[in-house]
């Protein structure tokens, strides 16, 4: 097994304590609604959603076909994998679909995560019930449920971008499982729509901690039950851009995120199979270099699809090194995106004919947006567009998680659209504008117009001519300096327009120096004098605080409770920098 023998360990392990947690969540009374499902911990509620009594049923059916797990063959555990196939077999609607706990009620994307984690349960039990006879009722049904899923897998749609692949993969393993060649051209369809990836590997969502994972296994899937090898391609670009976007104690970069993960933490756990299933194809040694940081990061066997220990189990050839994994990028300065034609792409949105309205789910406009990312040793830095904030830094034990700009000209933060290298850094660019609207001109005037009321939502609003347009826009220079970096921003703009810079802090560590003004919970005016950020030996040291005018806050920009803020107050015009200085 070589240098995985550890990381299969600990995935044995973890396997078998989830497996007895799950066994004492599992509702056992035979009157209840939920008998045989696991209770979510969070509601008390069993539910037949990929995260919930399926992701269970994946952890025991590996424990009960792995000798090295203490489960083992055990009959109490196949009941209670019976039971579990039985609940699942209960609350599949009449359509084939699931429902999950959430609003995607009759949901054929969460029925396709559920078909693509339990098709591989079935595969490894299936291949183990020679040899285990009280395996077979249970691989029975699973069979049945996943055979009812084709209807709604061969009609259904979609709410966001990664569902099309899930889908996808869901089609592939119920084509190799049934043969049935409408499954592969269903999913055909779907992959007609072409990828959604950038050359530099961003797909849409842009969710380093969730969906860039999910995307990866499924396309990964996909291919191989599709016979379909180009699907790889965006996986590999995907997993190289990832080398680029980990902090140096493994946590994942989300301060950009599309999705659920923006801003919180995520570590690499959710890229272990996919990396190392592509080292072992491409012979990869940065992917093996991936798949040993996210193997390290695994604290849990997996949820469905994307399952450790069930891909392990599965794929058995992965448990050998037969690559040498290189070393990660400690030391870089990278533009990700940087040469993507966002511009051109979007330029073609109003030919695409939904005048931007997209119902459950979003457009992602900021798709493709560039991205700049620096480390050096235990420093690391994320220059971002399109976000609410433009500038996060990880030092040691310190963190700057986030600096924005708020104004009252939107009102709201300024979000960068624009990035431009520069000798030592980036320039960043926002440009607003916001204007009025002039009278219908009576050609275009409704009926209701000349009636007893006229509703104003009647009105064809997007008719108006636009009178007194103004513009606002913002510049960012970001310099890398010997101590730190140097942030100077800049606004032309005459009239008085109130203006917010807020430098978001995390709670570690000990807050001194400057002129602070606390104004609710951790949320200060910082008015002027250096402010230092200290945890044991790692620091970061600002300067540039301002204070002409007292504003408390822009309408629309809200700030973190749970962290410290400090608030920068200034008026336009304005042109200024601030440092900041690293500890060594």
């Amino acid at each position: 097994m070589g240098r995985y023998v550890a990381i299969y360990d600990k995935l044995v392990a973890a396997n078998d304590e989830f497996a007895q947690m799950a066994m004492e969540h599992q509702v056992l009374d035979k009157e209840s609604r939920f008998h045989g499902g696991v209770v979510d911990p969070a509601n008390g509620l069993a539910w037949p959603s990929h995260g919930g009594t399926p992701k269970d049923m994946a952890t025991w059916a590996c424990a009960l076909v792995n000798k090295d797990s203490r489960f083992y063959h055990d009959d109490e555990l196949v009941h209670r994998l019976e039971l579990a196939a039985e609940f699942m077999l209960r609350s599949q609607h009449e359509d084939g679909s699931i429902s999950p706990p959430w609003t995607n009620l009759h949901s054929p994307p969460d029925t396709a995560f559920v078909v693509s984690g339990l098709a591989q349960v079935y595969a490894l039990l299936s291949s183990h019930a020679d040899r285990y006879e009280r395996l077979q009722k249970v691989v029975a049904d699973i069979y049945t449920f996943l055979e009812r899923t084709i209807p709604v897998l061969l009609t259904g749609g979609c709410h966001t971008p990664n569902h099309r692949w899930v889908i996808s993969s869901a089609l592939g393993f119920m084509y190799k499982l049934t043969g049935r060649k409408e499954l592969k051209a269903r999913a055909e369809e779907w992959i007609a729509e072409g990828m959604d990836c950038t050359e530099d590997g961003e797909w849409t969502e842009r969710s380093n901690g969730i969906y860039n994972a999910v995307s990866n296994i499924v396309l990964y899937y996909a291919a191989e039950q599709l016979e379909r090898p180009e699907l790889l391609e965006p996986v590999r670009r995907n997993l190289r851009m990832m080398a680029y976007l980990v902090h140096p104690d493994g946590e994942v970069v989300t301060d950009y995120s599309g999705r659920q993960d923006f801003g919180h933490a995520h570590d690499m756990s959710g890229y272990f199979l996919c990396a190392k299933l592509m080292a072992h194809r491409d012979q990869d040694p940065l992917f093996e270099a991936l798949a040993e940081l996210a193997g390290r990061s695994l604290k849990h066997p997996g949820g469905l699809p994307n399952h450790a220990l069930l891909g392990l189990l599965r794929y058995p050839k992965l448990l050998e090194s037969t690559v040498e994994a290189s070393a990660l990028p400690d030391s870089y300065g990278v533009i990700l995106n940087g040469g993507f034609a966002r511009e051109h792409y979007l330029s073609g949105m109003e030919a695409a004919g939904h005048h931007g309205r997209i119902y459950h789910s979003k457009l992602h406009p900021d798709f493709g947006a560039p991205i700049a990312r620096y480390r050096r040793g235990a420093t690391s830095t994320t220059v971002m567009t399109e976000t609410n904030s433009f500038f996060a830094l990880r030092h040691g034990a310190v963190r700057l998680l986030g600096v924005q700009i708020a104004s009252s000209f939107g009102p709201g933060f300024v979000k960068p659209s624009r990035l431009e290298t520069l000798d030592q850094g980036v320039r960043l660019s926002a440009l607003e504008k916001k204007g009025y609207y002039g009278p219908v001109s009576k050609e275009d005037l409704p009926e209701t117009a000349s009636g007893l009321v006229s509703p104003w939502y009647l009105l064809p609003h997007h008719l108006r001519k636009v009178t007194h347009e103004q513009q606002h826009q913002v510049e960012i220079m970001l310099e890398e300096t010997e101590r730190g970096w140097s942030i100077r921003v800049r606004c032309q703009r005459e009239e008085p327009i109130l203006t917010q810079i807020s430098f978001v802090l995390g709670k570690e560590g000990v807050l001194a120096g400057g002129d602070l003004e606390q104004i609710a919970g951790e949320t200060y005016f910082w008015k002027q004098g250096p402010v230092r950020l200290a945890a044991g030996a790692d620091w970061i040291e600002l300067e540039g605080g301002a204070y002409e005018h007292w504003a408390m806050g822009i309408n629309n920009a809200g700030y973190p409770a749970d962290y410290r803020t400090l608030l920068v107050n200034v008026l336009t015009p304005y042109d200024r920098t601030f440092e900041l200085r690293l500890s060594r």
